[in-house]
């Protein structure tokens, strides 16, 4: 297998398994790019246009998105503190705790990977991730 087929295919498997670990936490109704968004908003919260730019996806899309997890009661949206005209979407009680819960599922996910690897050679390859990550927003692939 390509370097790139190999990367490639455990960031699917790692995007499912987190998924899968957010449902079996109580979590329904969600897809995996909620946890894209969720990732903008856990910090302090974003318009949709800059979660739109986050995810590489139209104002009109991030904002169908946004009316979803709203109306899912994991997310709301607030007045702007410096800016009138814009809405800040926040992520709620619920939405916050959903975090919590893919964090959990990504260690459980990749707990195994130092089983398999040992522990140096897994922070080998974190550190050479690292490097070759692109910085700025993790996004789905659409």
């Amino acid at each position: 297998m390509a370097l790139s087929a190999a990367l490639l295919s455990v960031a699917g498997e790692l995007t499912r398994r987190i998924h899968e670990g957010v449902v079996a936490r109580g979590f329904d109704g969600l897809r995996p790019v909620h946890g894209f968004a969720f990732a903008r908003l856990a910090p302090s919260g974003a318009t949709v246009t800059q979660l739109a730019a986050h995810l590489g996806v139209t104002k009109q899309a991030a904002s169908q998105l946004v009316d979803e997890i709203v109306r899912k009661g994991y997310a709301e949206r607030r007045p702007h503190p410096d800016d009138a005209r814009a809405r800040l979407v926040v992520l709620t009680a619920t939405g916050r705790a959903c975090t919590r819960a893919a964090d959990e599922a990504a260690a459980e996910a990749v707990a195994p990977w130092a089983e398999l690897l040992g522990e140096r050679q897994l922070r080998v390859l974190r550190d050479g991730l690292l490097r070759i990550a692109p910085g700025g927003p993790v996004r789905p692939v659409w």
